[in-house]
């Protein structure tokens, strides 16, 4: 679409994946767009380029399965609103099982060219120290975790909140050729084959008790890192760092990120592992792989000793060590109005990962729905949000006003990140527990959302 340069540009804050698919959104609108990223003026705690939509905690959209899956839904809404992030996605895939995970810096790559290729987009490099100005009236803030103090400190003299941050970690990534393939093996769970096609998309790395006792203890008894001014933050349970979930119980592990289930040592097809740590590909060449679920706060020297008791990692050269960063997200239900807008000043728009959504996939999506309801009432024929019985209209309708409020217990607030999952979405009618299994029950969630979805698309503006 042509760019309809009469029009008062829409500023987007925030290149993260939000901002980016917001700032596509509009663009392909015909509507002009400043986007705003403050990388490389003024760097994080978390990045390390000053590329767009960098991926900085995982690569992995997770599940990539529409029919059974609620994140896998919102990638196929998300495909047919022509979302950049879903498309540089499927480009850049690498083998995940049955998830879409990608290289990274292919796929940051693949966002940053075509936004800055866009006829309709400027590129503007520097941080929006506080408020916007006046002077700009229809304003998306993207900035995602790590929004700047300048800018927290802001938003919350506007709103009146007591805070806006939680800890969230990141996991540590090993290089190919330092993994011991004699003790470890390819498989994915169960034999799942993924959008990559390929059944073995996981390094295992297995466990018998005696070696899991040992990493428990050794994960406890480990030097963190401490952020004495933080300590009153929260944590996000989808983000704990892996010494956090040894804290909650022995067994926490072997149930979560450390489960063997559906694997069989391809070295020792007798013998059942007693837990198992999963390697997944990290970049396009598979010279890189991320440590999966274990994102930590132990200071670097205690990664390398501890991370290295794990069976096949003795010798693993650690291409980034884990870290811990603040996040930061507003009370979206109490602030926001049904179109992502700030109730006290409704030209701000919020979206990503500020807005108490967890995940790529999840603050991506977001963003693309702040973009498109922008850029509708920038020209005139302002649209309504998704039905709640589809994806995005789940997950939006939750963070806008179908969490439910309560009593805050020990100063910390009830509303927390949410990633999608179909416990947002309304019950389908004449569908009760129990009566089917859990596969048909999530068929009948998506096969609703399928009709519903294309119902709003045809009511939708031609950009849809």
């Amino acid at each position: 679409m042509g760019s309809l340069m009469s029009l008062s540009p829409i500023h987007v804050i925030g290149g993260g994946l939000a901002g980016s698919e917001a700032a596509w959104q509009i663009a392909q609108a015909g509507v002009p767009v400043v986007l705003h990223e403050m990388r490389p003026v003024r760097g994080t705690d978390a990045h390390h380029t000053d590329k767009l939509a960098e991926l900085v905690c995982s690569n992995s959209f997770r599940a990539d399965d529409w029919a059974g899956n609620a994140v896998g839904l919102l990638h196929a809404e998300m495909r047919r609103l022509n979302s950049i992030i879903m498309s540089c996605g499927d480009a850049h895939q690498v083998p995940a099982g049955g998830a879409l995970a990608v290289d990274r810096d292919g796929f940051a790559d693949a966002v940053t060219a075509r936004l800055l290729a866009h006829p309709n987009i400027t590129l503007d490099r520097g941080e929006v120290a506080g408020l916007p100005p006046e002077a700009w009236d229809s304003v998306i803030i993207a900035t995602g975790p790590l929004t700047s103090p300048a800018l927290s400190q802001a938003i919350l003299d506007l709103t009146g909140e007591g805070q806006l941050s939680f800890f969230d970690a990141i996991a540590p990534i090993v290089t190919l050729e330092s993994v011991n393939m004699d003790v470890c093996w390819r498989q994915s769970r169960y034999d799942k084959v993924g959008p990559g096609g390929d059944a073995a998309a996981y390094i295992n790395c297995p466990m018998d008790k005696d070696q899991y006792e040992a990493f428990i203890d050794a994960l406890l008894a480990g030097p963190k890192s401490e952020f004495k001014d933080w300590e009153h933050v929260p944590y996000f349970d989808g983000c704990l760092p892996i010494e956090v979930m040894a804290e909650r119980g022995r067994e926490t592990l072997r149930h979560g990120p450390m489960k063997p289930v559906g694997l069989t040592n391809a070295h020792k097809p007798d013998e059942k592992a007693y837990a198992v740590v999963q390697l997944r590909q990290d970049n396009a060449l598979g010279t890189l792989w991320n440590m999966v679920g274990f994102q930590t706060k132990l200071k670097h020297g205690a990664q390398t000793e501890i991370f290295r008791m794990i069976p096949g990692l003795e010798k693993a050269v650690f291409a980034r060590l884990g870290g811990l960063h603040r996040n930061t997200f507003i009370n979206s239900p109490r602030l926001l109005d049904s179109a992502l807008r700030l109730k006290v000043d409704p030209r701000l728009r919020f979206a990503g990962q500020v807005t108490g959504v967890e995940g790529y996939v999840e603050s991506a999506a977001v963003g693309l729905m702040a973009g498109r309801l922008a850029a509708a009432e920038r020209l005139g024929a302002p649209i309504a949000p998704p039905p709640p019985t589809t994806a995005l209209g789940a997950l939006i309708g939750h963070i806008t006003g179908g969490h439910l409020e309560g009593e805050e217990v020990g100063g910390a607030r009830s509303f927390q990140p949410m990633n999608v999952n179909f416990g947002l979405f309304p019950p389908v009618e004449g569908l009760k527990s129990g009566r089917r299994g859990r596969k048909d029950r999530y068929k009948a969630y998506t096969d609703r959302a399928k009709t519903d979805w294309q119902d709003w698309l045809d009511g939708t503006t031609p950009a849809a």
